[in-house]
């Protein structure tokens, strides 16, 4: 009998399976722990957290699209010390391993502090920084747009915490090996790639936006190549552990992530479309492997 090994290891930290959950996918996680075991999950990242609570945008905020859909939820969430204080207390009740958290922040001060309180959980494995926000005192342009405000809040988020810091990326800039390299630079432990990519709808009955932010993020299979082609382009480019994600939704999709050279992989929409995704993609990974031959997912790693 062939063992077929998925283990994995993030920033030090052992995963037995590269399937991740992406931020804004699965909540805080116990939701789904009703329909499955999250245990047999490799980790999660929990929704992305901000310093205060927000709402939202106004709705709508998902408009669906030809292998995909855009969303503009608007980093709705309760708030870090809410977080703190009601999320990860549940979430504990049904897991037991750890979790990126999401952080998110409109100045770098909020990433900071943000990062400081959730760096104390013993819950949290990583602090995943989503540096696609708008800065507020920078004109409303992305963190992620510009190297050097990247490099910058990285840098700072280091200084305030001692858990491995992985940076997610924006795929909306002209060079991503670039900024991944100005991350890396500033200490980051790890980027995360890619985030949504830019798009709108129009209803044609109404004559108008579909959503109401006008634009929002997509996601789901259309950027599948997208995604694995600056994966395979960043991972070229730095050191650290690149974790691919972008319209990944079969077991084929994570082992050609780990071959353009991904050390994990997070699955967004798919989790939108069907809550089992995660589940069902892990079950499947040691046959996949064993019908491409495969029998370790760390030997075939940026093998391409």
């Amino acid at each position: 009998m062939v063992n077929f090994d998925t283990k994995v290891d993030l920033c030090g930290i052992s995963l037995d399976n590269p399937v991740i959950p992406a931020s804004g996918t699965f909540g805080y996680g116990y939701e789904f722990a009703e329909l499955y075991d999250i245990n047999i999950l490799g980790a999660f990242s929990c929704k992305g957290t901000t310093l205060s609570e927000r709402f939202g945008n106004p709705t709508p905020r998902i408009a669906e699209c030809a292998a995909g859909m855009l969303n503009s939820v608007g980093l709705q969430n309760p708030g870090v010390k809410k977080v703190v204080a009601e999320e990860l207390p549940r979430l504990k009740k049904v897991y037991g391993k750890k979790i990126m958290a999401n952080v998110s922040g409109f100045s770098a001060e909020e990433y900071v502090e943000v990062s400081r309180i959730l760096d104390k959980e013993d819950v949290v494995g990583w602090l995943e920084i989503n540096v696609s926000c708008p800065n507020v005192h920078g004109g409303g342009l992305s963190f992620g747009t510009d190297p050097k405000t990247a490099a910058q809040i990285t840098a700072m988020v280091k200084k305030a915490t001692v858990k491995p810091v992985i940076v997610k990326l924006s795929p909306n800039v002209t060079d991503i090996a670039a900024m991944a390299k100005a991350v890396e630079d500033a200490g980051a432990d790890g980027v995360s790639l890619i985030n949504t990519l830019v798009g709108m709808r129009i209803d044609l009955k109404t004559k108008k936006p579909i959503l109401s932010n006008v634009t929002g993020g997509l996601s789901g299979p259309a950027i599948f190549p997208v995604a694995l082609g600056m994966v395979y382009k960043v991972c070229k480019a730095v050191k650290i552990p690149v974790v691919g994600m972008g319209g990944i939704k079969s077991a084929e999709d994570v082992l050609e992530m780990m071959l353009a050279g991904a050390t994990a992989v997070e699955v967004g929409a798919a989790n939108l479309v069907d809550p089992y995704a995660c589940k069902k993609i892990i079950e499947d990974l040691p046959k996949t492997m064993e019908k491409y031959g495969v029998k370790s997912l760390k030997e075939i790693r940026g093998s391409v």
